[in-house]
């Protein structure tokens, strides 16, 4: 909607600072845009990419990739110049976009953390658990929800307040209206539910590799089950890490602007934790494929930094799913000396319990 609210508008006055927000704003757009970039190409150009697993993946880039293209660079306009320009009906549209591929963003990483789950709690039955029909229906899913919070939803008025908007011609706003049905719905369905729901799976994950550490630790290997025990809290820790810091200011926002008017909160701080948001999808491509060793080999295939062979011997030594049942049947020794390696988004390395690792 597009309104002229009560409080202070946001502006940036000083050249300096503008300066300095307009690199700042830049700098992340290119970066959301170029990396979620390399992820599809990586995966068009590697047939190891192409899984089930990595559907979620592309799905997540795709979704952030749309938000740099359509969102940003007008969010990015409209914070510089303190005015929004191009109409009521584009106002209706971008707001719209902006919900829509927020939520399917952060549902995609929900459904990444299911997966992962799925694949480290019991490896045998993934391929069971997980397949092209269930993979289909989660993605239909989450832009069903997605385009009925965003599109239907301001469109037919229902985050609207009781108060008619008005729109001023002089120093035009555009900003999504948030009613207390809205605000808690939205937040409850688009963050926290997918939050909790999060913690729970990545801390199962996180316990699974922590036993298998501790397995490997008794049979005398304590340098490997610390190394593999750290890497495991490391990722699991800027994987939620970057995904509450980011998001959870902006729907606290979010859901306390339901709660108490539009204009509760100052439009600075609101800015900031807008743009907070923004920037999980800047670290998406970091942290839910560059953390991926196939797609690292795939980047590194793309850019040449390293030879071609040395790509396909490091390929070569990932273990296929079936894999995972033979180790299970080989002499406890030999599996509680491997070190552990998780990869909480790769769609055939995964930590099994019972001691199954990668080769």
């Amino acid at each position: 909607m597009i309104s002229n609210g009560t409080g202070s508008s946001f502006c940036l006055d000083s050249p300096p600072c503008r300066i300095t927000v307009s690199v700042v704003l830049t700098v992340l757009i290119l970066i959301t845009i170029a990396g979620n970039v390399v992820v599809c190409l990586a995966v068009g150009l590697n047939r190891r990419l192409r899984s089930l697993t990595n559907c979620f993946i592309v799905s997540l880039a795709i979704t952030d990739l749309l938000l740099g293209l359509l969102v940003l660079p007008f969010s990015a306009f409209y914070q510089l110049s303190c005015r929004w320009s191009f109409g009521k009906v584009f106002c209706n549209i971008y707001t719209s976009l902006d919900v829509m591929l927020c939520t399917a963003s952060i549902l995609n990483l929900f459904m990444i953390s299911l997966d992962r789950y799925c694949a480290v709690t019991d490896p045998l039955r993934y391929p069971v658990l997980i397949t092209p029909v269930r993979v289909a229906v989660s993605l239909v899913l989450i832009w069903v929800i997605s385009i009925t919070l965003s599109f239907l939803s301001i469109h037919l008025g229902w985050n609207s307040r009781n108060e008619t908007s008005s729109f001023n011609h002089t120093i035009p706003k555009c900003k999504v209206q948030v009613n207390l049905v809205y605000g808690l719905v939205d937040g409850l369905v688009t963050f926290y539910l997918p939050l909790l729901v999060m913690c729970i799976t990545y801390y199962r994950i996180f316990k699974i590799a922590r036993d298998q550490a501790k397995r490997i630790h008794h049979m005398g290997s304590w340098k490997a089950a610390t190394i593999g025990e750290h890497k495991a809290t490391v990722t699991l820790a800027a994987v939620m890490g970057a995904f509450i810091i980011c998001w959870f200011p902006y729907f606290t926002v979010f859901v306390y602007r339901g709660l108490k008017g539009d204009d509760a909160i100052n439009e600075a701080f609101e800015a900031v934790v807008l743009w907070l948001g923004y920037a999980n999808s800047a670290l998406n491509p970091i942290l839910y494929a560059t953390l991926n060793r196939d797609f690292r080999t795939a980047y590194q295939q793309l850019f040449r930094c390293r030879p071609a062979s040395h790509n396909a011997q490091e390929t070569s030594l990932r273990s296929s799913s079936s894999q995972l049942a033979r180790n299970q049947s080989r002499e406890p020794m030999r599996q509680e000396e491997k070190p552990l390696k998780l990869q909480v988004w790769s769609g055939t390395e995964v930590t099994a319990p019972r001691g199954a690792t990668d080769r």
